[in-house]
């Protein structure tokens, strides 16, 4: 079978480009199909033993310059688009892919007539292959040109998505961050004001002392929480120490009714936990199991690593009456792991032995 020369050469190959690779991605997607056409020419016509070297440099020339074709068209795309579609800007297009049909035949047979892919067989005028070329590869060129205008739509179409998906992301991070200071900013007056007022009954009695105590450790446990403020994870030994203080204050105020312990195993005290996630469980515990009875009572906090995962566990004496699982402090702490730990938490309110647990249970990270 003989291929006229200047032929179409198949099929095209389709290629999926990069946004920030569209000029290399194109320049290696028409040398490919330029070397592609050449092949087909050069086994087609064997038997004319043309060069298969001048054929490659031929085909990639004629169409190797689609890569600058293709960044006009490209832009004549945005600057009118065809979806929504318009009439004015099909048209336009209709008219702009003649006129490129037109200049690349031009361009085709140019090259033809310098390049001499065909030895004896080669055109020796300008009008002929221009002619030819132009009548014939006009439906070719219009293809080719409504492929890079639709590959254009797609990867705009794509982009747009991307960054809508982007944008969505960003709007959620910063609604959960939003949510997260919210819940802080919740803890902070609802500690305050309990130790504010636990430090006007201790004026009232005439326990300065024990007050000027509780209002220092109040300023430390306060700069801890506008220093941390916006902040989502501390380590456990930051926040160990900020329960200690917080005990401490509790303790002067129930004089020597309140008994603490608190114990983090080794290796656990550069853990990564939420920020003021301690405090309000111990202030729980210390309301419901102390301040709620007559008699004394006992706090013990405990940090470990089990199964790869950090465990928190509050335990204080007395019992697990109504309505404790309902308070701010539990809720809030409920509230902030479900945002910054989905599925992979979980929280526990239970009695266990002669007193109520408190159990926190996270993904294992540190701080870095």
């Amino acid at each position: 079978m003989r291929v006229r020369p200047g032929a179409p050469c198949g099929t095209l190959p389709i290629m999926k480009l990069g946004r920030t690779r569209v000029l290399a991605a194109a320049t290696a997607f028409w040398t490919v199909f330029g070397v592609v056409c050449a092949l087909q020419i050069f086994l087609s016509m064997l038997a004319h033993k043309h060069s298969l070297i001048r054929l490659v440099v031929y085909q990639v020339a004629v169409w190797d310059v689609w890569v600058l074709v293709g960044l006009g068209v490209a832009a004549l795309a945005r600057r009118f688009p065809v979806v929504p579609a318009s009439s004015r800007n099909l048209l336009l297009h209709l008219l702009s892919g003649v006129i490129v049909g037109v200049l690349h035949s031009a361009w085709w047979a140019a090259l033809e007539l310098l390049i001499v892919p065909y030895d004896r067989m080669n055109p020796t005028v300008f009008n002929r292959p221009f002619v030819s070329t132009a009548f014939y590869q006009l439906p070719l060129q219009l293809l080719l040109y409504a492929l890079v205008v639709m590959t254009v739509y797609a990867a705009d179409s794509y982009a747009r998505q991307r960054e809508r998906e982007v944008r969505t992301v960003q709007l959620e991070r910063s609604l959960a961050e939003a949510r997260l200071q919210a819940l802080e900013l919740q803890i902070q007056p609802h500690f305050l004001f309990n130790t504010l007022n636990a430090v006007s009954a201790l004026v009232r009695t005439g326990a300065h002392e024990q007050a000027l105590s509780m209002i220092t450790g109040l300023s430390d446990l306060l700069r801890y929480a506008l220093d941390r403020a916006g902040g989502q994870n501390v380590t456990v030994a930051d926040e160990v120490e900020m329960v200690r203080r917080y005990l401490a204050i509790q303790r002067v105020r129930f004089a020597d009714r309140l008994t603490f312990a608190v114990e983090v195993a080794p290796g656990v005290e550069k853990a990564a936990m939420p920020v003021l996630l301690l405090q309000p469980l111990a202030e729980n515990a210390v309301h419901h199991g102390l301040a709620a009875a007559p008699g004394p009572g006992r706090v013990e906090v405990q940090v470990t690593r089990e199964d790869g995962r950090l465990r928190i566990r509050i335990w204080n004496s007395g019992r697990l009456g109504a309505g404790r699982e309902a308070g701010i402090g539990l809720a809030n702490v409920a509230a902030r792991l479900r945002q910054l730990h989905g599925d992979r938490q979980s929280l526990e309110l239970r009695e266990e032995g002669a007193g109520v647990l408190a159990q926190v249970t996270l993904p294992w990270s540190e701080v870095v």
